[in-house]
């Protein structure tokens, strides 16, 4: 066999079986260690969606996984080895969450590393959750700065097909009546489902992603045209009256009628 037809063979093996990744971050955050820990392990609708966590070493989690680490509220780590219950593009998956307190506890250092295997088109799952990543930790930090400890009722939802586009997420904000110019940290009057205004604070804004806050909620919208998949929307509705069946009801509307 010559050397080209073996490094050819490797390659594609390498591919079927998949390749390892890592995607590691670390920021400071406005909270103490207790109440990153609550988030990351209890109230997680808060901030991502709901995850239930069995709370000990070994102990179950989410999509098949073991808790190998449960040291509240110094360090968490959760594995799943089994491909059947993770998403097709993956057969091993690993979350680990290091917090270490500041200030006196006032304040939070978390190194995150999100790590496991990809098989086929590494590349472009590895773009999709290094970006996705940055939103979700922003979020995470958004979550634990202003509803600490609140329960969210949570609402995710998808936009038709034709949605799946790299301009869609454009489509959004006019649709928002976002204006073009509006960058992180300001403050917008948008339009949202059913004629309402909603004032919120334009907490993340890039050409994937946008995050709208408001005094009782937050508002995720993925763009994910880059990555063939249709506008995702997540609503995290802190308010006492929380509904998130109606939630889901009018963001659908609302998608349906932007994307038909």
């Amino acid at each position: 066999m010559s050397d080209d037809k073996r490094h050819a063979e490797n390659a594609e093996n390498a591919e079927k079986n998949g390749k390892e990744f890592e995607i590691p971050r670390e920021f400071e955050v406005g909270a103490s260690p207790e109440q990153v820990w609550d988030a990351v392990t209890r109230h997680t609708g808060g901030w991502q969606w709901p995850m239930e966590f069995e709370p000990k070493e070994g102990g179950a989690g989410p999509f098949h996984s073991v808790l190998t680490v449960w040291d509240p509220p110094h360090r968490l780590t959760v594995r799943s080895d089994d491909p059947d219950a993770l998403p097709p593009f993956q057969t091993s998956n690993q979350l680990d969450y290091t917090i270490e307190a500041r200030d006196g506890g006032a304040r939070s250092w978390v190194r995150y590393v999100h790590s496991g295997i990809f098989v086929d088109n590494w590349d472009e799952y590895y773009d999709g959750a290094d970006k996705h990543t940055d939103f979700y930790l922003h979020t995470l930090r958004q979550y634990v700065t202003h509803f600490p400890g609140r329960t969210a009722a949570f609402s995710t939802l998808d936009a038709p097909a034709a949605s799946a586009t790299k301009d869609a997420l454009a489509a959004v904000g006019r649709a928002l009546n976002l204006p073009e110019n509006a960058a992180a940290g300001a403050r917008v009057r948008v339009q949202g489902p059913d004629g309402t205004t909603l004032d919120t604070v334009l907490d993340y804004r890039n050409d994937w992603f946008i995050g709208l806050r408001t005094d009782t909620a937050l508002y995720r919208v993925f763009g994910r045209g880059r990555w063939g998949a249709p506008v995702g929307i997540t609503v995290h509705d802190f308010a006492p009256d929380a509904d998130a069946d109606r939630n889901t009801t009018v963001w659908s509307a609302w998608l349906t009628a932007l994307f038909r």
